[in-house]
């Protein structure tokens, strides 16, 4: 198989209170599973079997929907539980915390507009926090599965910080609140991930 389902980095109930056990287990065994699956499928004995998941994003515009969908899926949820962590939360340090601060003037001010592009997603799809060709930030977001990797995306770079939107992310716990779980997610933020991939 081209590509695999990576093993979460902490136990399913590592996130509670802010990310139930039973969402982290559904998501990561079922949801991620699910686009990995559909991924091999999709590419099984094609040239893109052969390229990386960041390679496919890079140049999505190439593959049929099947490929993109399930493609950003893999991507975007391998990011997602690498930059979440039990005992994290708090705040950025170092160069990232600098970048920040310049740029939005304050973390506050990052979380504030952060917050606003995850809440007013319409439908599926994702926060990000990204990491531009020139090393500027800006937050994006996309919609379903798409993330600024893509060459279709309206913001294009590296992302450092994402965050899910799909019901599927937040639903058993927070029910249609998803401005709550948007809240509750800088609890679980692992911000020294989130600076390796700033430096990188």
């Amino acid at each position: 198989m081209a590509f695999t389902l990576p093993a979460l980095p902490y136990a399913f109930n590592a996130l509670e209170p802010h990310i139930d056990a039973r969402t982290m287990e559904i998501h990561h065994g079922k949801h991620h599973n699910a686009y990995v699956t559909n991924l091999n499928n999709a590419v099984v004995g094609k040239p893109e079997e052969n390229l990386s998941i960041e390679e496919i994003c890079k140049n999505i515009s190439k593959y049929p929907m099947v490929v993109r969908n399930n493609g950003g899926g893999h991507y975007n949820h391998s990011l997602f539980w690498q930059i979440m962590g039990p005992n994290a939360g708090g705040k950025p340090t170092g160069a990232l915390a600098d970048a920040i601060q310049g740029t939005f003037g304050s973390f506050e001010e990052f979380q504030k507009q952060f917050n606003a592009a995850a809440t007013s997603r319409f439908g599926s799809g994702w926060a990000w926090l990204v990491k531009e060709g020139s090393g500027k930030l800006v937050i994006s977001s996309t919609p379903n599965q798409d993330n600024p990797l893509m060459d279709i995306a309206d913001v294009k770079g590296t992302p450092i910080l994402g965050l899910d939107v799909w019901e599927h992310a937040y639903y058993l716990h927070y029910q249609n609140r998803r401005p709550d779980y948007c809240t509750a997610f800088w609890n679980v933020i692992n911000w020294s991930e989130v600076s390796k991939r700033f430096s990188a």
